[in-house]
């Protein structure tokens, strides 16, 4: 693809806000390309997590004492904000969590348990990660739900004829990862929603790749579940979002319960709190949650579209330099029709090998199956490297990293 000078972020500027990315191993700079896994931290990011335990430290919805209140008023704006960034109606439909997983699980156990039974059908694709693949595999063992796969074609794509003949009146969910950590593939999610719409069955859309990366607008998908997480988004560990439209939120039961989640309690039972408090048991995470809201205004502050373009057209410049390699096998769709991220083996080099070599020049890879071992397994590769690409990232450090691998090639002859 080609973008006009415009489009191009200005990276160097960008930079200056990281100060990870000056870091030095033994003279050689680092190169981080494993943002898929986690992205770095900005500094606006991580001073608003230092204010608040320099300023307003306290629980939330609890005190009424002025520390409180600060609090409570700002983590409850952090889910306004969060809401406004993915498209949301308001804060009822945003739940925060500690990572995507978690959110994915919030949805098995409080919705799954409860409506899943003989006869259901779970639909899933062959590239999910397995925080949705093992979660919706569990729960069907406990409910005898049954767990289908849409097919992933030789290019990386869906297929999505199978898709079509796959979800049928007897599928109650569909659960689909937007882009695969592996092979970079951005799936059609609105059309995979309307697919499952068809047939009354519900949607959750893993969106952990996607919403870092691009615009996403879950009312324009479509998705009843959106599930994703704050540090591969310029934001802090130990902070998730679940969305899901609020009148099937409000009909859900919680599936875990304590303090900040009940209206009122007795000895014989308790009541919920209102959204989307009732999923929100415990401590929630107060500073991360104002974090990601501090990172949703660093992201717009750049633009959503010009994120996009920059990493796709990083992925799409290394995917060209190692197709130059007739010895590098690339996972997934063509250069030009990925997102931010290109999975790759370099033939009788194994993975792990491939990230120690790239390791001792600088660079910072992903080795692994990536979380998706039932991918790697039907590619017939135990693992592959993962470079992914971020706002900071350049063509010069993928040049890099092509060279480290022409020593790894020569080091393996």
């Amino acid at each position: 693809m080609s973008h006009t000078e415009s489009d191009a972020l200005d990276v160097e500027r960008i930079r200056g806000d990281f100060a990870i990315l000056e870091r030095e191993f033994d003279g050689t700079p680092l190169v981080y390309l494993d943002n898929a896994a986690t992205s770095q931290t900005p500094e606006p990011v991580i001073d608003s997590i230092s204010h608040y335990y320099r300023h307003y430290n306290a629980n939330v919805h609890r005190g009424l004492h002025q520390l409180s209140q600060e609090a409570s008023i700002a983590y409850e704006e952090a889910h306004d904000r969060v809401a406004e960034f993915i498209g949301a109606s308001g804060r009822e439909e945003v739940v925060f969590t500690k990572n995507t997983t978690e959110s994915m699980n919030t949805v098995a156990y409080a919705w799954g348990l409860a409506e899943l039974g003989e006869g259901d059908e779970i639909v899933l694709t062959e590239m999910e990660h397995h925080a949705a693949l093992v979660t919706w595999q569990q729960i069907a063992k406990k409910t005898g739900a049954t767990v289908k796969y849409i097919e992933v074609d030789d290019e990386g794509y869906l297929d999505m004829d199978h898709a079509r003949d796959l979800v049928t009146d007897d599928t109650a969910m569909v659960s689909v990862v937007h882009v695969s950590n592996t092979l970079g593939t951005i799936n059609p999610v609105g059309e995979l929603a309307d697919i499952a719409h068809e047939h009354d069955s519900l949607i959750f859309v893993d969106g952990a790749q996607s919403v870092p990366h691009m615009p996403v607008d879950v009312a324009e998908i479509d998705a009843d579940f959106f599930a994703f997480s704050g540090h591969k988004m310029c934001g802090p560990t130990g902070v998730g979002v679940l969305y899901g439209k609020e009148h099937l939120l409000d009909a859900m039961q919680p599936y875990l319960y304590g303090g900040m989640m009940i209206e009122k309690v007795t000895f014989e039972d308790s009541t919920w709190h209102e959204l989307p408090w009732k999923f929100e048991a415990g401590t929630p995470p107060i500073s991360e949650g104002i974090a990601l809201a501090e990172a949703c205004d660093y992201l717009d502050s750049i633009g959503m579209e010009r994120v996009e373009r920059h990493g796709e057209s990083l992925a799409e410049y290394a995917y060209d330099r190692l197709s130059e390699f007739d010895d590098i096998d690339i996972l997934g769709p063509p250069g030009d029709d990925r997102a931010a991220l290109v999975s790759f083996n370099l033939e009788t080099v194994h993975a792990h090998d491939v990230s120690e070599i790239l390791n001792a020049n600088g660079v910072a890879v992903r080795a692994g199956d990536h979380c998706t071992q039932p991918l790697h397994d039907k590619l017939g590769v135990p693992a592959s490297a993962r470079a992914s690409f971020y706002i900071y990232n350049t063509r010069e450090e993928v040049d890099v990293m092509v060279e480290a691998l022409e020593e790894a090639r020569e080091l393996f002859a």
